[in-house]
């Protein structure tokens, strides 16, 4: 569910055990995403902050981020006023999706003071904001007065939270105050809860209508509200004891949210207690952040391959016309022939004539279209030469068309790259090999100076152990068969883009279920998504690469066919 203020709550009061740690480290792996590295209570601990629109959140997190080349300049700000500094406090404000952290630190003269972190976590809204006495240092977002009449968030501009709604906090609910708005109400319980109390998503306030009623969607007309509200001031003034966290699944495991506490409104079955709400956080976001984003980064690249596809077909297509209309150049070599040998028969002046056609074993006659104004001669040199343009344009039409056959697969290959790419350098990869194939432009201002990361394939672990690794794109495909063993085994969907997939062998034989396994991760990355994907086989040896041939081409022999079906949950367990 979305970062409500009821589950921020939670957060704030878990991450009470950062109060005095000293803040070690700083990164944006993102542009909207800060890692503050804490060192509290004898541990190293990582805060994520994600002012994403999509996925905004604060946690602490497990995960190791990549880092950029060159930090940003926001992490560079906050690297200068928070390194060294100590956390003084951790609170959320007004019950509602914002926090604040206290951080106090020396700045560049020595002169101690409190600088503070905003983090407003509303949606396509969400910032996060550096503050030092009121004044705004820097924000992750830029808002300027074009984008925001009523609140502005640049640097140096004075820092102003947020309106607050006309609600009571959770710690304010009282049944008094409760009962005073809910008695003017009418229609839905839950929803005039969430009008009333600040921080409820419908999620949560759904869940606290039946736990304290009993009912799933009862109305306010129908409550008894005094009891309601009573409960309602106990169970809120009770949250901050309330737990564990959980995580919850749906009917085929797939991880679809996570609450601060058992939900009644949810399957027991299906929520799985967390050690915390941030390990909750983490279970629950880990690949799907990262996916979100390389989505995102991918999608301009992934428009590009598709409209040059497009293209690919279009002129396939008018190729293949071409083609077509070539091949009446025999008939036109023929009619010049039969012109030619029998020019006595031709009439000047004639339209057509009709020709005894002697390489037809049967002694048929031919009719010829002739033009009126030319001789004889002249009308058979001009289908010789109708012949010669037409034989030119076969030629041609067919090494264009090889050509354009090549570019489909080069293109369709690089979309199936796309959807398995999981970090930059994967997206780095498909570019250079679109570039390399003069498909694309190389970008204004890359740099030259650095080299960028190698990319790494997915490596898999068989039943018994036996590593099994995955190409994502051509350039991985190419550099994992380059550097394999001849002995080991080299795995590829027949005839339709997909990845190489290498089984590591070190001179064992490989079992039946090694190679089912290994079979099933080539059909799965595989333009077949692993439906009915016949899948080739043979030793690394017997795959070679021609000479001149796209990159992650090769030929290969002594194959052996599997045909799969494979879907994810089918795959064996991918190795980190």
């Amino acid at each position: 569910m979305p970062l409500d203020g009821l589950t921020m709550g939670f957060l704030a009061r878990e991450m009470q055990a950062l109060t005095g740690g000293r803040i070690d480290r700083v990164s944006q792996p993102e542009k909207d995403m800060v890692v503050l590295l804490i060192r509290a209570e004898g541990k190293n601990r990582r805060l994520l902050i994600s002012a994403s629109p999509s996925m905004t959140r604060i946690h602490l997190t497990d995960e190791v981020y990549q880092n950029p080349p060159d930090a940003p300049m926001f992490c560079m700000l906050l690297r200068k006023y928070l390194i060294g500094g100590r956390v003084v406090s951790v609170e959320q404000l007004f019950g509602d999706r914002l926090i604040r952290i206290v951080i106090d630190n020396r700045d560049e003269l020595g002169e101690e003071g409190p600088r503070e972190l905003y983090l407003e976590a509303m949606g396509r809204h969400s910032n996060l904001t550096l503050v030092k006495n009121g004044q705004i240092i820097d924000a992750i977002r830029h808002v300027s007065g074009d984008m925001s009449r009523v609140r502005q968030l640049l640097p140096g501009l004075p820092y102003e939270l947020p309106p607050r709604q006309d609600k009571l906090a959770p710690e304010e609910v009282t049944k008094e105050g409760l009962f005073a708005r809910l008695s003017i109400q009418q229609g839905r319980l839950q929803k005039a809860l969430q009008g009333a109390v600040s921080g409820l998503s419908p999620v949560s306030a759904a869940e606290i209508t039946l736990r304290l009623t009993g009912f799933t969607d009862p109305s306010v007309e129908e409550t008894d509200l005094p009891a309601f509200c009573a409960a309602a001031e106990r169970f809120f003034t009770g949250l901050s004891a309330m737990g564990p966290a959980v995580l919850c699944t749906d009917e085929a495991g797939q991880k679809m949210d996570y609450f601060p506490f058992l939900y009644f409104s949810r399957p027991p079955e299906r929520q799985t207690p967390a050690s915390s709400l941030s390990r909750a956080m983490d279970l629950f976001y880990s690949g799907r952040d990262r996916e979100d984003r390389m989505a995102q980064k991918g999608a301009s690249l992934k428009k590009q391959v598709k409209t040059l596809l497009e293209r690919s077909e279009k002129k396939l297509t008018l190729q293949q016309e071409a083609l077509d209309e070539a091949r009446d150049a025999d008939r036109l070599r023929l009619s010049g022939e039969l012109l030619s040998a029998q020019l006595y028969r031709v009439p000047k002046g004639a339209k057509k004539v009709l020709l005894e056609n002697y390489y037809d074993e049967a002694g048929g006659n031919v009719e010829i279209p002739l033009d009126e104004t030319l001789t004889p001669v002249q009308n058979a040199q001009k289908y010789f030469k109708r012949y010669r343009k037409a034989m030119a344009a076969r030629k041609l039409a067919a090494e264009q068309k090889e050509k354009t056959l090549a570019e489909i697969d080069l293109l369709e290959e690089s979309l199936l790259s796309l959807q398995n790419a999981e970090t930059p350098e994967d997206l780095s990869d498909v570019r250079r090999v679109l570039e390399e194939a003069d498909l694309l432009k190389k970008e204004r201002g890359q740099r030259k100076a650095k080299k960028p990361p190698e990319s790494r394939p997915l490596c898999f672990a068989a039943s018994d152990g036996t590593e099994i690794f995955c190409g994502k794109n051509s350039v991985q495909n190419e550099r994992l068969t380059k550097n394999a063993d001849g002995s080991d085994l080299w795995l590829h969907a027949k005839n339709m883009p997909g990845s190489h997939v290498i089984v590591r062998l070190d001179g064992k034989e490989i079992s039946e279920q090694t190679l089912l396994e290994a079979a099933r991760i080539a059909a799965f990355y595989s333009k077949g998504h692993g439906v009915s994907v016949p899948v080739d086989y043979c030793l690394r040896k017997y795959v070679k690469k021609p000479a001149g041939t796209p990159t992650g081409f090769v030929i290969y022999t002594h194959q052996k066919t599997l045909t799969i079906n494979a879907g994810l949950s089918d795959l064996v367990k991918q190795k980190k």
